[in-house]
């Protein structure tokens, strides 16, 4: 349940975003959903609109819990979403089989506020790095490895991961990803993300990630299949999807050998569906706040999109059309 502090804290900030950022937020998921369909698209208008909606949905998706930016699989039902996060990383944590843990260098793709980043850290007892597009979630990053006393162990930068990574060749044990980079790329731009995550991790090591991608089920051609599509697409905060065989194929390319390509582990939709119900109770606040005017009217339409976006993603991934975890692992070779 949402604490009676967080809805304050954040009926405080929603109230003190500028215009702007709203206006942006808005046009960014309009974008999103014109973009669903497959059509090609300008690549720094999109990063721009994905700069923009993080900037807002990110302070809703902290209050809900979601502070990762991610739905993991439900690997423990007697857990939460929190706990089966950290049971999810854990094993993409184990996948990389490092072979010397504390000593390890990992990357971080997408790193969002760093907590995925800290976790590891302190699973693995070596360090992380990360870059994020969005240089709010980076300046939270620092300032929360600085609070917990983890900034030896931490590092991170903005980036963008459609350009060159900001890394020294084979600098890295291992890298990995959680709904933070094949959402985001065209089929045509998957070589190039590829060779740059080749480039910086050291021979013998590793890349995993748990994804979204679109399982081979789904058809573009079907209408049904696009309707739920244009709806969840936005509220991943994705712009692209993807299949796993279009994914593995540009790492094969890049140099890397397939070890695993997998559906997840566990379902996501048990978790999503409590989100849910999360965000009508949040939804109601918000009339509520919006009726005295404590809470600007925006914030009730950018709730009801997310719940729209959240109960077409359970149905989707029911039908087994997507998947939130879909996990890969490839390994960079000695020689």
């Amino acid at each position: 349940m949402v604490s009676i502090h967080n809805r304050c804290r954040w009926s405080q900030k929603a109230s003190c975003l500028p215009q702007s950022d709203i206006d942006n937020c808005v046009k960014a998921y309009q974008f999103f959903q014109e973009k669903s369909d497959f059509t090609e698209r300008d690549q720094d208008a999109e990063t721009e609109h994905v700069r923009s909606y993080y900037t807002v949905v990110n302070e809703v998706l902290a209050v809900a819990d979601i502070e990762k930016m991610y739905i993991p699989p439900q690997i423990d039902p007697k857990k939460g979403l929190y706990d089966n996060q950290l049971l999810w990383e854990e094993i993409v944590a184990d996948s990389l089989e490092l072979k010397q843990p504390k000593e390890s260098q990992l990357l971080d793709i997408g790193c969002g506020r760093g907590r995925i980043a800290h976790h590891l850290a302190t699973y693995t007892g070596g360090s992380v790095s990360g870059f994020n597009i969005d240089s709010n979630q980076i300046e939270n990053a620092i300032n929360y490895a600085a609070k917990t006393g983890m900034q030896s162990r931490l590092d991170f930068k903005v980036g963008d991961h459609h350009k060159t990574f900001d890394y020294e060749n084979n600098s890295f044990d291992g890298a990995y990803s959680f709904q933070a980079l094949w959402p985001f790329f065209t089929v045509d731009e998957l070589d190039a993300v590829a060779s740059e995550i080749f480039r910086v991790v050291r021979p013998g090591g590793k890349f995993s990630c748990g994804e979204y991608l679109l399982s081979p089920a789904f058809d573009k051609t079907d209408a049904y299949h696009m309707h739920l599509h244009k709806l969840f697409l936005p509220t991943l905060a994705a712009t692209q999807s993807n299949y796993p065989k279009d994914v593995t194929d540009a790492l094969e390319r890049a140099g890397f050998t397939l070890k695993l390509s997998r559906p997840s582990v566990a379902p996501t939709w048990p978790l999503t569906d409590q989100k849910t119900d999360l965000f009508l109770f949040f939804r109601s606040i918000v009339m509520k706040l919006s009726a005295v005017g404590l809470m600007p009217p925006w914030v009730e339409t950018l709730v009801d999109n997310l719940l729209l976006g959240g109960q077409a993603w359970a149905t989707a991934e029911k039908a087994k059309l997507a998947d939130l975890n879909w996990q890969i692992v490839v390994e960079k070779p000695l020689v």
